[in-house]
């Protein structure tokens, strides 16, 4: 493990990705090929596998009291400790410097059977009694990463695809197959055990655990989205939350919806899985969930749907006042076969054809409860002596309209009619792309026509003033540039007095530094945040202001890693700038 910790800080020291890459592989390729695999998932930010469902489920509140504890320092030095790095690991290697073992004796698989402990028991006394002995076996150093990794907070700039980076160069592998291989086993780890024996080709692709999403670009008008291509798959631009589907097929009753941010939302929208198993064999869909108008077979607004957001139950009367259909734009497996790499006009027959195998009606089915099988799997089925909950013939799962077009005129009639139906706009894609997860790349395109928006993540936050001085309501936000986040703005205005509340909460939690007035704060919460113009601004590093912004809505649905980058607000100053010379 201390070998592990000393790369860990190589890693941190660089701001340099090759660099970076270097320093992993050399450690993959000195390391035993076990020893190097479960490496690779902590160096992932993970305690496990990311197909596993297990958790720690271990807080900040245990963590803490381990440190306080075993350190002999108490909770004032600890304290200090932590407000001087902020973060817990860095913290615990300053209290514990003196203290802990000067040689580090601890192995990595040593590490992974405490974790596994860890997961399997939920008595807080146990795991406190865990966690104490793990780290006092631990180098400070050492104890540094184990809480780092526990708490899911590596922050060495270290995302998954350098570390697959690094296995293709220690076992001399084409990133592209390490990509490939991950992505279907969900497993870094028994990727590099593949790698490490030239076996890449024995990947399988394994369900229920998700694989990235495609992201889209915005464009400004119908003649920019058709300058990438000269033909275009159009579909409407739907204001839902993006989710992925994972059905077992008549075989296996397992079905399961997964957000952006990877995390399962099944239990969120209990209508969907009993529609979704009518698929009768094993399929993975890219699509959309919405509020839906039973009445006029319309998406509702965001507004509507936001009300079942967050929620772990949900009642029958939320379920039937917000009722929630999934819209299918894409599929990514089907007949045994990842289907990622054939071109978006192959893929969309082959979605036609999963939905022609269902029988008719089968996306109406009824439910009542959801309950475990034996298998763990939650199986959605009618309760006795409960009146199920019905659709009156209403599918829940729908197959998205696509059209074509070919010309900038044609491109603005669709736009107008999806903006009559009350969606947001367009999404316009290259008919021969393929499908390429976690990228953000000019294959597909948005069309919303709306005054500009960005995707940022809360930095800082302030105490707000006259009514609002008890609580924190001014938010300081930046876009992505590589591994830094760079300033561009603050707003207070657009979100309700209850989310104002419930994000105080959250901030208090999660300060970096408490400044008094003003706090830093953890990077997690993304807002989607509108503005009237952009100038440019020696305030804030990016070197950027944004005028008059407003908060549109908090994006739970995405994670820090996939807000907007500094080059997208180039590009808007850019456009911005070129409208104000023509006009």
């Amino acid at each position: 493990m201390q070998i592990f910790a000393i790369t860990a800080e190589g890693v941190a020291a660089t701001t340099k990705k090759t660099e970076k890459v270097r320093l992993v592989a050399e450690y993959f390729r000195s390391r035993p090929v076990e020893e190097a695999a479960q490496a690779a998932v902590f160096l992932s930010g993970r305690a496990f596998p990311a197909w596993e469902e297990r958790t720690l489920q271990v807080g900040g509140a245990l963590l803490w009291r381990a440190l306080a504890e075993i350190s002999g320092k108490g909770e004032i030095a600890l304290t200090a400790a932590y407000r001087r790095h902020g973060d817990l690991g860095a913290a615990a290697r300053d209290v514990l410097e003196k203290t802990a073992p000067a040689k580090g004796a601890l192995a990595i698989a040593e590490v992974a059977v405490v974790f596994d402990e860890l997961a399997r028991t939920s008595v807080a006394a146990r795991k406190l009694g865990l966690l104490q002995d793990l780290l006092c076996r631990a180098t400070a150093i050492e104890a540094k990463y184990i809480i780092k990794i526990i708490s899911g907070d590596l922050r060495i700039g270290l995302r998954e695809s350098l570390v697959e980076e690094a296995i293709a160069k220690a076992f001399d592998e084409k990133p592209t197959d390490i990509q490939r291989a991950n992505m279907l086993l969900g497993d870094i780890g028994g990727t590099l055990r593949l790698a490490a024996g030239h076996k890449l080709n024995q990947a399988q692709m394994r369900l229920f655990h998700p694989i990235g999403f495609m992201l889209a670009s915005p464009v400004q008008d119908a003649e920019e989205a058709l300058s990438y291509f000269v033909q275009a798959a159009v579909e409407d631009k739907y204001d839902g939350i993006r989710a992925q589907v994972h059905v077992g097929g008549k075989d296996d009753p397992r079905v399961r919806l997964f957000s952006r941010t990877l995390d399962e939302i099944s239990q969120s929208f209990p209508e969907l899985p009993p529609a979704l198993r009518a698929f009768p064999e094993p399929v993975i869909l890219d699509g959309e969930i919405l509020a839906w108008n039973v009445d006029s077979a319309q998406a509702l607004p965001f507004s509507e749907l936001q009300k079942r957001l967050g929620r772990k139950t949900v009642s029958g009367e939320m379920i039937r006042t917000v009722p929630v259909v999934y819209m299918a734009f894409d599929v990514l497996y089907a007949g045994g076969e990842l289907l990622t790499e054939k071109p978006l006009h192959e893929r969309r027959k082959i979605l036609e054809h999963v939905f022609a195998a269902v029988p008719k009606d089968g996306f109406t089915a009824e439910y009542s409860m959801a309950v475990e099988n034996p298998q763990g799997a939650l199986v959605f089925e009618p309760a006795i002596g409960e009146p199920a909950i019905g659709s009156s013939g209403t599918p829940r799962v729908i197959l998205a309209p696509a059209l074509t077009a070919n010309s900038a005129e044609n491109l603005e009639e669709i736009f107008t009619a999806a903006r009559e139906r009350g969606n947001e706009g367009l999404m316009i894609k290259d008919p021969d792309s393929t499908y390429t997860p976690g990228r953000r790349g000019k294959s597909w395109l948005k069309l919303k026509k709306e005054l500009a928006t960005l995707d940022v993540v809360v930095t800082a936050v302030e105490w707000g003033h006259g009514k609002r001085n008890k609580v924190l309501s001014d938010y300081t936000f930046a876009v992505r540039e590589g591994d830094q986040l760079l300033n561009v703005g603050k707003a207070y205005s657009g979100l309700t007095d209850a989310e104002i509340a419930e994000m105080t909460e959250w901030f208090l939690a999660h300060t970096i530094e408490d400044g008094g007035f003003h706090r830093t704060v953890e990077p997690k919460i993304v807002l989607e945040v509108a503005f009237n113009n952009m100038m440019r601004s020696s305030r804030h590093e990016s070197g950027y202001a944004l005028r008059f912004p407003r908060i549109v809505r908090i994006r739970t649905d995405k994670s820090p890693e996939e807000i907007d980058t500094l080059d997208t607000v180039r590009e808007i100053f850019s456009r911005q700038s070129v409208s104000r010379k023509s006009g």
